[in-house]
């Protein structure tokens, strides 16, 4: 997936939620690293095995409502799955997004952090700022 981002740079203060953000080089990977910083509110995801690999495929042609569907989808997997994700990854081909995610099954010895609800459309943005992508929203605890 590349490098992480310094975690500090990962999110921003919404009332009783919180927002994530996630940059790279490209869109995809920005997504990516959006969905590391959410998924890093539920667990510490830096030691994870993984160990399963769930692939899907969603269409969206607009670059905002993709991010939420790509996050919310994210989590319909790792719920229906009883699984932690840590690796992310995702391809774009027009308006058919690709993603291999991997992880494993949530563990007694995995600390639990905070129980993330859904990606919501509060300060949703999808950016291309200087020459990475920024995709940022508020997800719901």
């Amino acid at each position: 997936m590349g490098p992480r981002m310094r975690e500090q740079e990962n999110y921003f203060n919404h009332d009783a939620d919180v927002g994530v953000i996630g940059r790279g080089e490209t869109i995809e990977l920005s997504f990516a690293n959006a969905a590391y910083a959410m998924f890093s509110l539920m667990a510490d995801i830096s030691n994870l095995h993984q160990i399963h690999i769930i692939t899907f495929e969603f269409e969206e042609a607009d670059d905002e409502s993709a991010l939420i569907a790509w996050l919310n989808i994210l989590l319909v997997k790792a719920k229906e799955h009883h699984m932690i994700f840590g690796d992310f990854r995702l391809k774009r081909e027009n308006n058919l997004w690709k993603a291999i995610v991997t992880g494993e099954p949530w563990r007694n010895d995995i600390e639990r952090g905070v129980a993330v609800k859904g990606a919501t459309q509060t300060m949703l943005s999808v950016q291309k700022v200087d020459h990475s992508w920024e995709s940022r929203c508020v997800v719901d605890l």
